[in-house]
């Protein structure tokens, strides 16, 4: 392992233990890791969005390809600056709406595409208990309908729609169960890849 390499991967694993440090208590190690790694994050995203976004976007259009209406855009952009100051920052409403009407317009569709229409096509599937696959969609169509009834507030939770809600609850519980699962899982991964650079970093370095 070559000195450029000990020092880097030494670095890194100095960051690593300096982040698990909170664990204890707050401390001066943990607040240098975590303003580097703010740093670091935001120079990192300020140079990926110039070559990304300001170069293709409005540089080449505008000066090479004189697209001369991206200069619009590029306006209401450096439009948005003006939050910084006390006197000029009521201009920056016009590109925030403008940013914000946009945006919903562009993310409404998707939304209702990926949260609504999507799952409603989930519980429209042929149902039945001849196969596993017919009868997972039945599961599907009678948890989704549970958990609806637990959401209908206008007749009281009582007697056989009671028992309904109640199913409703518990599918609302697993599904919930079963997203943090797969995020602590995640997170369980990301610590075990750090625990096995250490000893990997450790074991190259003093050879045992």
């Amino acid at each position: 392992m070559g000195t450029g390499e000990i020092l880097w991967n030494g670095l890194a694993l100095f960051l690593t233990l300096s982040i698990f440090s909170i664990l204890y208590k707050d401390n001066p190690f943990y607040k240098i890791a975590e303003h580097l790694v703010v740093g670091v994050s935001a120079g990192y995203f300020a140079i990926i969005l110039y070559y990304n976004s300001f170069i293709p976007k409005v540089w080449v259009p505008v000066v090479h390809e004189s697209k001369f209406l991206y200069i619009l855009p590029t306006i209401l952009g450096v439009l948005m600056w003006t939050r910084f100051s006390r006197k000029w920052s009521w201009v920056s409403r016009y590109p925030i709406a403008a940013y914000m009407g946009i945006g919903m317009g562009v993310a409404i569709p998707v939304t209702m595409q990926a949260y609504i229409l999507v799952p409603l096509y989930a519980t429209m599937q042929p149902i039945g208990f001849t196969s596993m696959a017919l009868f997972n969609n039945l599961l599907v169509a009678a948890g989704v309908l549970c958990a609806l009834v637990y959401f209908f507030f206008s007749k009281e939770h009582t007697g056989a729609f009671g028992g309904v809600a109640k199913v409703g609850i518990w599918t609302l519980m697993v599904g919930f169960g079963a997203g943090f699962g797969l995020t602590v899982m995640g997170r369980v991964s990301l610590l075990i890849e750090r625990f096995t650079f250490m000893r990997d970093y450790l074991q190259k370095l003093f050879g045992f």
